[in-house]
């Protein structure tokens, strides 16, 4: 069984050249888990790898036990839009939305213990709809199975009897399935044959494993095997769409906890993240590719923690500042997307070079720019006049700094929000408490901590 990488354009080149005149390329794509805009996203790439592939078949490799009736519908059309063979192979299930999908491709196989049915649609929750709303549900979905079982046997009678548990599947004189309950087959019951003439109820064959089907269908030696590869962000995606119920529950407690002890602002932002998370986490799907940029945005966001909400700690900024670095050699370095990144001194030892160019670089003009911007016009408007040319810094966390609870004082620089404050004529390391302040506004101290005073703008 061959596997070729589809994302290497050599790799898709050799695979090409080892396939002998009339060899079956056969495109197999998982569908694991549940169906959900994940799971869409996987399919529709997968397909489109298919036909640059130019795939004689693509076999979607399924267990799973349904999900999002919306993504399956998209899905259904994406298939329906393959201008190749499709297949399923049923391993070992395909339940409720899994069902509709592998009933939209032209075969489907089963593994020895395969299972198929119990499509009843039901709400997000698991639990039943309203008896109208299902009506309205089960009839258009018995028209939509109508629909792509054309031409395709008793199939589009067997799914409508794995809807709606009111109809009665009836081949001559035998009754498959009774009213008042919904049909489920197993890969034996798949393939009893029934009407004149004889034919299969719903499979097209019972095989092991993929290459076995592929064995029956084309003959052995007369196929090539190419499995797709889900990335890092698909799989990353299928997992937090499988925890929304947990993340919903943890992003409301921490709204809950910020009502009830407000942290200034951390338990709600906290929870607007984790709500965030729910709602847009599947478009983490799409992240994979776009590593260097993501490792940037971090590491810039560690820098912005630092300048705005922890002053002096030093450790987010020197952490955001080498994921920045580390970014930017990473998206210098010559590597092919979507495959493993190899460690190699070949490609990362230009980077490297660059990066630190840039870094030395940016030194020598930081040395020069703190030797001649203290005395330039740019500083004098960054300051305020008056304080700047005061006595020497002290630091807040020292003894004389003990008793400045309440006193009030100018702030010498912009406070966005550490900077400097002076009180009786001496400057102090500060930040705000909330927001920022400017230069030259009154402000009243209001505690202190290891490395700064906390500050307050004194109301008119």
């Amino acid at each position: 069984m061959g596997i070729v990488r589809g994302a290497e354009p050599a790799a898709e080149a050799a695979g090409a050249a080892d396939a002998r005149p009339g060899k079956r390329v056969a495109f197999v794509i998982p569908v694991r888990d549940e169906i959900a805009k994940p799971t869409l996203y996987i399919i529709r790439r997968g397909l489109k790898e298919a036909i640059e592939q130019k795939a004689d078949l693509v076999v979607l490799d399924m267990k799973t036990p349904g999900g999002a009736l919306d993504a399956t519908f998209e899905i259904m059309e994406a298939l329906g839009k393959f201008p190749g063979k499709t297949a399923t192979f049923v391993d070992d299930q395909a339940i409720s939305a899994g069902a509709f999908i592998a009933a939209t491709t032209e075969e489907i196989w089963f593994a020895p213990r395969g299972k198929i049915g119990a499509a009843a649609p039901v709400s997000a929750t698991g639990q039943d709809i309203d008896k109208t709303m299902r009506q309205k549900v089960v009839s258009f979905l018995r028209a939509e199975v109508r629909s792509i079982s054309e031409g395709k046997g008793l199939r589009g009678q067997v799914v409508s009897a794995m809807i709606d548990e009111d109809y009665e599947l009836k081949i001559g004189d035998t009754v498959l399935k009774p009213k008042g309950e919904l049909l489920t087959l197993t890969a034996t019951e798949a393939m009893k044959t029934y009407g004149e003439p004889p034919q299969p109820l719903l499979g097209a064959g019972i095989a092991a494993d993929i290459p076995a089907l592929l064995t029956k269908k084309f003959g052995a030696g007369n196929f090539e095997v190419r499995e797709f590869r889900v990335t890092w962000s698909e799989s990353l995606a299928q997992y937090l769409t499988a925890l929304a119920p947990i993340l919903t529950g943890l992003g409301l407690l921490a709204l809950f906890l910020e009502f009830k002890m407000p942290s200034h602002g951390l338990f709600a932002g906290v929870g607007i993240l984790i709500l965030l998370v729910v709602f847009f986490g599947h478009y983490v799907a799409g992240f994979s590719g776009h590593e260097p940029v993501l490792l940037f945005t971090l590491g810039l966001l560690l820098v912005l923690a630092e300048v705005l909400f922890f002053p002096g700690v030093a450790l987010p900024a020197v952490t955001g500042l080498i994921l920045m670095l580390a970014a930017l050699v990473w998206s210098m370095a010559d590597l092919w997307p979507n495959e493993p990144v190899s460690f190699s001194g070949d490609a990362f030892a230009r980077p490297l070079a660059n990066v630190g160019l840039g870094v030395l670089l940016s030194l020598g003009l930081g040395v020069v720019l703190l030797r001649f911007l203290p005395h330039g016009w740019i500083w004098d408007r960054l300051t305020v006049n008056s304080v700047a040319g005061s006595v020497a810094q002290a630091a807040a966390g020292g003894a004389d700094a003990a008793g400045l609870i309440g006193a009030v004082g100018v702030a010498a620089t912009a406070l966005r929000p550490g900077g400097q404050v002076e009180i009786a004529g001496r400057r102090y390391e500060a930040r705000a408490a909330l927001g920022s302040i400017a230069p030259g506004a009154r402000v009243v101290v209001r505690a202190r901590d290891t490395f700064a005073l906390v500050v307050e703008e004194e109301k008119a």
